[in-house]
């Protein structure tokens, strides 16, 4: 059985709150904040359950939700191509796409900070602007 006891076969949104309780602690209570602050900024995104983990896409992959004993971590498929005036991203500085926020116990995530840079996600994923251009062949 796999760890989470959960299907395959049951809609992302399940999969996504069964991995939420069975946490059952401050990593759940967490993720169930930021999947609803996700909610929030973009209405109609889209719940995936990939790699065995919450994914949350619009146009492309938002980020994913990991859990680890020590934080709660948020990895942006094309953090690096994102502003982030307010310095959310704390982890995955080094590489040339991805970016994430590692959020520990008792560390609180501002909110609207969040949301903004998960509309701007929304925002570049709708842009193709991170894809290769499209010249036209002569």
């Amino acid at each position: 059985m796999k760890k989470s006891g959960a299907s395959q076969d049951q809609p992302a949104s399940e999969l996504i709150s069964k991995r939420i309780a069975d946490l059952g602690d401050w990593r759940g209570e967490t993720l169930g904040k930021v999947r609803a602050l996700i909610k929030k900024a973009v209405p109609d995104v889209v719940e995936e359950w990939k790699w065995e983990t919450p994914v949350w896409s619009h146009d492309g992959i938002i980020c994913t939700g990991e859990a680890y004993k020590k934080a709660v971590k948020l990895t942006f498929a094309k953090g690096a191509s994102l502003k982030d005036p307010t310095g959310l991203f704390n982890s995955s500085l080094e590489g040339n796409t991805r970016r994430a926020i590692d959020i520990p116990e008792g560390e609180a995530l501002d909110a609207s900070a969040f949301k903004a840079l998960i509309r701007e996600a929304v925002a570049l994923n709708a842009s193709g602007t991170s894809k290769p251009s499209k010249k036209a062949k002569s």
